[in-house]
């Protein structure tokens, strides 16, 4: 899951420099990565809390 974070704040990195650059198609495509990659590191970061919890009580 820390390589999801990791791409997840390099697009952001990317889409931070493309809008200040002035390329508003290339920021937006980033940024749109960045968002779906750190969704879903959460996603995943909370089904493995709930299945390591089930594990633990059982």
């Amino acid at each position: 899951m820390g390589n999801l974070l990791y791409w997840a704040v390099v697009f952001l990195i990317v889409a931070l420099v493309a809008a200040f650059l002035g390329f508003g198609g290339v920021a937006g495509t980033a940024m749109s990565g960045a968002q779906l990659l750190f969704w879903v590191a959460i996603v995943l970061f909370a089904i493995s809390a709930v299945v390591g919890l089930l594990r633990r009580g059982a």
